[in-house]
């Protein structure tokens, strides 16, 4: 797949934009293509200190621009300025807890960042596609168990999903305005539970684990028996880009899932893999009724559309990519690793794989 995946966008005319470049997801995304040689500028929020951006020390290495895509002047320049050929739209608020702290903001950001980017978009002849990057919590989700298709019914019941599905319903509008008027192809992504070496975000499993590991504390675990479709983040990354090169070639691809095959892992289940892989000490709390209300108990993508339109699949299943996500932490954390070098480290693991 290295041979392939990545090849068209080292010709394009114009670079690859990645709003959010400074994010966890869109850090690794600028790795991935830095690895392909192409070329990547960035616009997004200043770093935060304990980010993977801030401890791979990238600061300076792409062309870039600390702003928030709320400020549309801003955005305009750095787009005139650059000319991107593929714009990646990473930049968001992630968290569904935070979400029911600052509501108006997460739908600010989340909705008029996406509107932004679609609208600059079509005014800029140099874009050829622009991939919106939205997550596995848009579907209406009834806790059944089942796998969510494409096709299926979108509803968010927090102020974080609600604000994923009115951007899906942005992204729906651009594409007809596309339909009507001509214009980049457009195409929404799917995926959630992303893990990897970096990541520190609030409120997050994994995170909790590294930082109970760090600290010494016990590790409270809420809902033991919440299921999530946990993937390595350079899978869907991958996929991303393979829509992209896919998009490019004049192929007609609507908005896609990606996620991994087998069945979704427990929470518990996560915690019991990464026990073995490091030390920490974690207890059981007492289910909160009211906590419960926040987040859906399962979850789970069908991401066979992006098997037969894209060729692609997952190379690492859910325990790999907890054990690899883990193996990141101890090098950095125990060995002394350059965080960097500990990102190329699981890339070339990644193409190693048949």
């Amino acid at each position: 797949m290295e041979n392939s995946v990545g090849a068209q966008l080292k010709h394009l005319a114009g670079p690859v934009l990645i709003t959010g470049h400074t994010g966890f997801k869109g850090t690794w995304m600028t790795l991935l293509l830095e690895h392909f040689g192409v070329q990547t500028v960035g616009f997004s929020l200043d770093p935060l200190e304990d980010s993977l951006y801030t401890r791979a020390n990238r600061r300076g290495v792409i062309p870039e621009k600390f702003k928030d895509v709320r400020q549309y002047i801003e955005l305009k320049s750095f787009i005139n300025d650059h000319n991107p050929s593929v714009i990646l739209h990473m930049a968001a608020q992630p968290l569904v807890l935070e979400s029911y702290k600052r509501p108006r903001e997460t739908f600010d950001i989340n909705v008029m960042g996406t509107v932004n980017i679609l609208d600059l978009a079509l005014k800029e002849s140099s874009v050829k596609v622009v991939v919106v990057v939205s997550t596995d919590k848009v579907y209406e989700n009834r806790n059944l168990s089942r796998k969510f298709q494409e096709s299926d019914p979108l509803l968010g019941k927090d102020p974080y999903s609600a604000s994923k599905v009115a951007k899906e319903n942005a992204v729906t509008a651009w594409q007809q305005l596309v339909n009507v008027n001509g214009g980049p192809r457009i195409v929404s992504v799917r995926a959630g539970n992303v893990i990897g070496g970096g990541d520190l975000a609030s409120s997050r499993l994994i995170p909790d684990i590294v930082r109970s590991y760090i600290s010494g504390n016990k590790l409270l675990i809420r809902n033991a028996s919440s299921t999530r479709p946990w993937q390595h983040v350079i899978d869907p990354l991958i996929g991303y880009i393979r829509l992209v090169e896919k998009l490019l070639e004049g192929n007609s691809i609507s908005n896609v899932n990606f996620g991994p095959i087998e069945k979704s892992l427990s929470v518990g289940e996560v915690v019991e893999i990464s026990s073995g892989v490091i030390n920490f000490e974690f207890e059981k709390i007492k289910e909160n009724s009211s906590l419960k209300k926040l987040e859906s108990q399962t979850l789970e993508l069908d991401p066979s559309y992006a098997g037969r339109v894209l060729n692609w699949y997952p190379k690492f299943d859910q325990v790999t990519a907890i054990n690899r996500t883990l193996e990141w932490w101890v090098d950095v954390l125990d060995r002394n690793v350059n965080p960097l070098d500990a990102c190329k480290k699981d890339i070339e693991i990644y193409f190693s794989k048949s």
